[in-house]
């Protein structure tokens, strides 16, 4: 049985092996393993939680800031919100960055207390910058990742908010390994990424919201002076298959492998790749979830739905261990966040051995930092 190095699909998987190879994932034969994931449990009965509490067992929530806690200019804009968290996990860090569109970027502090708004470049500020990712070059040096799905590019920042790089949309001049893809962008195709995740040089960038929808790569040159050119490996499309994708949204590097995990809206599903596109397995989520992301915390992950299985009710904030689902958050109903109708992201922290959940909504915009209930 092949293991995988993360702990979400311990145990969770029945594996079907056909023929081990090294073929394409996008090639749609049998030359790669086939996963197929077992369900995470069924969320628990909605039984009412004690008032300004959300979640069962010991990961139950109540909300420690709401958006009063921004920045004046940030509350201004903040019905526009529709991007993503990243969290500087290096030891002694913790802040975590955001952007906001008509405001630009944000660090909330480690331990919550400030949340300032970073120097921003013009050409970023106004526009969305549908999610964010933090990375670190050979030398250690720090870096934030924006991809814009409005202005089809992907920008590159210091922690500071230095601009240092953008990514414009592929053209026909570009190569990739597919055909389809050349012929995509020759005749117009619309460049919209939502999402970025980084590897040993390469940026991996999820098109989801073009009709392209194809995972595509990016190789970092250097940093200093800063250098990125589109790179020839692809994987996915759009399609049903298990190698594709209807929406892909967020993507994220599983903590301690070369793995990625891509959330495939409209088929509440979880995907994961290998660093060379291969389809490994999918995490289905609650029918109807649409998750828009993951991001994990040592054995703890959470996931952000844009929708529930139950419409009438605002989207969870879904909590698992060890792969298995334990606690459904209702930011709406539960918390009393009456925006949070749909959630975007949402990342954990750990602070004094307690959890923390940053969360973002979407149509409209709304912000909150959940504490874990330990009392």
């Amino acid at each position: 049985m092949k293991r995988f190095a993360h702990a979400l699909f311990n145990g969770l998987f029945i594996l079907s092996v056909m023929i081990a190879g090294g073929a394409p994932a996008a090639a749609h034969d049998a030359r790669f393993y086939k996963v197929r994931l077992q369900a995470p449990s069924a969320p628990q009965e909605h039984l009412g939680p004690p008032p300004g509490i959300s979640g069962q067992g010991n990961l139950r929530f109540r909300v420690l800031f709401t958006a009063a806690h921004l920045p004046e200019a940030a509350q201004a804009v903040l019905m526009k919100a529709h991007g993503g968290f990243a969290v500087d996990r290096r030891p002694g860090k913790g802040e975590t960055y955001f952007a906001l569109p008509g405001a630009g970027i944000l660090q909330i502090s480690a331990d919550f207390q400030r949340i300032r708004l970073l120097p921003t470049a013009p050409e970023m500020k106004n526009v969305n910058l549908h999610g964010t990712t933090i990375w670190y070059d050979k030398k250690g040096r720090p870096f934030l990742v924006f991809p814009s799905n409005d202005a089809g590019k992907v920008f590159t920042t210091t922690l500071d908010g230095k601009l240092v790089d953008t990514l414009n949309a592929p053209t026909d001049d570009d190569v990739f390994e597919y055909p389809e893809i050349h012929d995509y962008f020759l005749g117009g195709g619309n460049f919209a990424p939502t999402g970025v995740a980084y590897l040993d040089g390469l940026y991996y960038i999820t098109t989801g919201y073009s009709n392209l929808d194809y995972v595509l790569t990016a190789r970092i040159i250097q940093t200093n002076p800063f250098n990125a050119m589109w790179n020839d490996l692809a994987f996915g499309g759009k399609g049903d298959a298990p190698t594709q994708f209807r929406t892909a949204h967020g993507i994220t590097l599983v903590p301690g492998t070369k793995q990625f995990d891509i959330s495939d809206r409209p088929h509440s599903e979880i995907k994961r790749f290998t660093r060379y596109g291969h389809y490994l397995g999918t995490l289905k989520m609650p029918s109807g979830s649409l998750p828009c992301d993951i991001d994990y915390l040592g054995h703890y992950a959470v996931v952000a739905a844009l929708d529930g299985p139950d419409p009438s009710r605002g989207a969870p904030i879904y909590i698992l261990e060890d792969g298995k689902l334990v606690s459904t958050i209702d930011p709406k109903d539960d918390l009393g966040l009456k925006n949070f109708k749909h959630i975007h992201n949402a990342v954990l922290r750990k602070v004094n051995n307690k959890l923390y959940i940053i969360v973002q909504a979407w149509n409209p915009g709304d912000f909150a930092i959940l504490e874990q209930v330990t009392d």
